[in-house]
């Protein structure tokens, strides 16, 4: 992990609570979740690297919105949804960007990004510490900044305003 990481990372409030959504101790969980993303978020805004808008449902079981990248003084934009596990915090959510599905091997059925190799430890080693915010830091955004750029120059994610996309799957991608 390079300085700037850590940096980012040590800023980002580490979690206390260890509950679940079934367990009576999460409306406690969930306030330090949006504790936690707060400060993130202000944190990105004030290093002009503002990337996602995220809200929940009421019992904070479901979180969707935006996420973007910017390339080429062009914005990147995709819809963003993921369920907090039932075993979670021992279990990290699943983050899905639905309309890239089949566009990227990195990526698991219904969108949900491939982050088991990297990010998936870490997250095992920081229970009940990390949270949502330092799943968006440390699995969303390097995953956004490896595949985005490769999707873009392969033709499979093209910006609103230039036309549309490769209909091609990363299966077929290999075969040519």
């Amino acid at each position: 992990m390079d300085d700037n990481t850590k940096n980012v990372l040590r800023k980002i409030p580490s979690l206390r609570t260890r509950a679940g959504p079934r367990d009576p101790a999460w409306p406690q969980r969930l306030k330090e979740e949006y504790a936690a993303l707060i400060k993130y978020v202000q944190q990105n805004k004030e290093n002009d690297t503002d990337w996602f808008q995220l809200e929940a449902n009421k019992d904070g079981t479901k979180w969707f919105g935006k996420c973007w990248h910017m390339q080429n003084y062009l914005r990147y934009e995709f819809d963003i949804e993921f369920d907090i596990p039932v075993t979670y915090p021992e279990t990290a959510p699943e983050i899905a960007l639905p309309e890239l599905d089949g566009k990227t091997s990195k990526m698991f059925r219904g969108g949900k990004i491939c982050i088991s190799d990297h990010f998936k430890p870490l997250w095992a080693r920081n229970v009940p510490k990390f949270g949502i915010a330092q799943a968006m830091a440390m699995g969303l955004a390097p995953w956004l900044a490896v595949e985005i750029p490769d999707l873009i120059e392969k033709g499979y994610v093209v910006h609103k305003e230039r036309g549309t996309a490769k209909a091609s799957s990363s299966s077929q991608d290999k075969a040519q």
